[in-house]
């Protein structure tokens, strides 16, 4: 690091179960290995409260990635999410049997395009985009699901099965990939939210478009740490069984519009528009920007999944 504490440009390489990534010279995880000092992050000024990881101890588990320490913690990021309707047929002919999607009425369900900005990790700054489909919990997937729609608009307990998960760092891919079962790669992927704009850029392979979206930030609501917890239950499987992924958000500056005004999405050549254009959403209902929140993601852990087979 320089004086100043600013990281340089310097690399170093770590080993990830067996795998060789590159991380920043004397970042978070060059330094800390995932036992961060919550005193230090407290005095980066970026980061308003460390006081929500203050009560949740870690746990170094064995994982595909090697010995690790969960949950991961994430002391100051920025969100954005898209929830759109889409056709059930649709969503059902991405979706493994084993989920069923969670719908507002018989016939349409909700798909999601999110963004997320990292800026203060134990695994260094990242940005990272997704395609998701909102699916019912899996213990009792049948049903409308009605209070788990309510729910999760409210942004309280949301549960998701993911097509496309982009990255923008080797650590955060291998990570994602090897060790939570999520289908990351790494890109150009640009995130910028603010008070006043909220931005996404996801590049192909090719360097050019793959998806974009821009809108208006809604008004934000500021709220003490801790008292606006919500939960995210990822579904993905590992080495051939189902698993869920569990991140609690400590939101303290969000805002939602419904039926977003000044919404431009746009669609290029790549795997994330691809695995949109598939869902075939039909309007966008919600958006909700997250200007500051904390993050708290848990290793995967096996699950039972309804076999429908």
């Amino acid at each position: 690091m320089t004086p100043s504490g600013k990281l340089t440009d310097r690399t170093v390489e770590v080993d990830l179960g067996g795998r060789l990534v590159t991380v920043p010279e004397g970042g978070l995880y060059d330094r800390f290995r995932m036992n961060t000092d919550l005193d230090e992050v407290a005095r980066d000024p970026r980061v308003s409260s460390v006081d929500f990881f203050r009560g949740m101890p870690k746990t170094r588990v064995d994982s595909r990635i090697g010995p690790t320490l969960t949950p991961n913690f994430y002391y100051r990021i920025s969100t954005t999410r898209l929830t759109m309707l889409a056709p059930t047929k649709a969503i059902r002919g991405r979706l493994p049997q084993e989920l069923d999607p969670l719908e507002v009425a018989p016939g349409l369900g909700i798909v999601s395009v999110m963004a997320f900005r990292y800026d203060v990790c134990d695994i260094d700054f990242y940005t990272e985009a997704a395609v998701g489909i909102a699916v019912k919990p899996a213990r009792h997937s049948r049903g409308l699901g009605l209070l788990d729609l309510v729910t999760g608009l409210k942004n309280d307990s949301l549960h998701s099965y993911v097509l496309s998960l982009p990255v923008n760092t080797e650590i955060a891919q291998v990570r994602g990939h090897d060790g939570y079962g999520f289908p990351k790669w790494v890109t150009r992927l640009d995130v910028d939210i603010d008070t006043e704009r909220t931005s996404a850029r996801v590049a192909n392979d090719q360097g050019g478009l793959d998806l974009a979206l821009s809108a208006p930030t809604p008004k934000q609501t500021a709220r003490p740490t801790g008292e606006h917890v919500s939960t995210l239950t990822s579904y993905t499987t590992i080495d051939g069984a189902w698993h869920a992924t569990t991140s609690q958000i400590n939101m303290l500056s969000a805002g939602t519009t419904r039926f977003p005004r000044g919404l431009d999405l746009r669609l290029g050549e790549g795997r994330m528009s691809q695995d949109l254009r598939s869902l075939k959403p039909i309007r966008t209902i919600q958006l909700d920007v997250t200007t500051e929140g904390q993050l708290a993601l848990h290793m995967p852990v096996p699950t039972s999944v309804q076999d429908r087979s």
